[in-house]
């Protein structure tokens, strides 16, 4: 990867002043998220008192079963949904602190990596046209590297560039996904169950394909999965959501092999082939 990438972002336009050295690239102290139900008055806490701490370089994961909390925790940390209560600082800046020009000055250094490639893509545009908008919106951060250049590091030959979402397969729009996430140089990429679409053979090569990325880049990694798995080949720490709350983290290692709660017991037994079985 190009050694501007390596060597510094820019920051026209961002919030005063750069996350200091060392410091964790996303801090969350007692989160709380609450929706409003359709069709009824309720209200109910998607994410209740989370607390998780993403340093320089670092990946973690998030894991648990459907409704659990996680995508509602990675959108409101990187300032793309709701905030709720508790204090989320991205890159050093208190998220609630900053103006809404300071705000969109910040969002490019966080790119999120979703679920459904397809889905994210403008089926009106081909891959070069989608870049070229990029491009335009932010002529500083995109100068580092060419398209072709760009595409050759995502493995993806640059006949790609002409064609439309719909010329692609799920591992060659997931592929472009992630060059239009590293275009952009962030310090922190999301991820939300990039895989999960994807065929076994293609998941782990898109797998591959983020790790590498990452340590080219420097950046740090927020990683959502279900599955337990896909979670511990690529995360140094993870941390269990049930109904909301996180109710066990560690290093990856750690969970895996010593789980404390049930809930994490009854998910590692889940796994195929997994030896470790819950004592329940």
């Amino acid at each position: 990867m190009s050694d501007a990438l390596e060597t510094g972002r820019a920051t026209a336009g961002g919030p005063p002043g750069p996350t200091p050295d060392g410091g964790p690239v996303l801090e969350i102290e007692d989160l709380v998220v609450e929706h409003r139900k359709e069709r009824s008055r309720e209200v109910f806490r998607a994410v209740d008192g989370v607390s998780l701490t993403i340093g320089v370089g670092e990946t973690v994961g998030v894991v648990g079963e459907s409704g659990s909390g996680k995508t509602t925790l990675a959108m409101a940390a990187t300032g793309l949904g709701v905030t709720g209560q508790g204090t989320i600082r991205l890159l050093g800046h208190d998220l609630r602190a900053l103006s809404r020009r300071e705000l969109r000055g910040l969002r490019p250094e966080v790119q999120v990596v979703f679920q459904d490639p397809h889905g994210s893509l403008d089926p009106r545009q081909s891959v070069r046209s989608g870049l070229s908008e990029l491009r335009t919106l932010q002529p500083q951060r995109t100068a580092w590297v060419d398209d072709r250049v760009l595409l050759d590091q995502v493995r993806l030959a640059p006949e790609i560039l002409e064609r439309y979402p719909h010329q692609l397969s799920g591992g060659q729009a997931q592929r472009v996904c992630i060059a239009r996430a590293l275009i952009m140089r962030p310090r922190l990429i999301v991820a939300d169950e990039p895989t999960s679409g994807l065929d076994v053979s293609v998941q782990a090569d898109v797998l591959d394909l983020l790790r590498e990325s990452q340590r080219r880049s420097g950046a740090s990694m927020l990683f959502i999965s279900h599955d337990l798995a896909v979670v511990r080949s690529v995360c140094q720490r993870v941390a269990v959501m049930l109904r909301g709350r996180v109710v066990e983290s560690g290093p990856s290692a750690q969970v895996f092999e010593n789980p404390q709660h049930e809930y994490t017991q009854k998910l590692l037994s889940a796994m195929p082939g997994a030896r470790w079985r819950a004592r329940i």
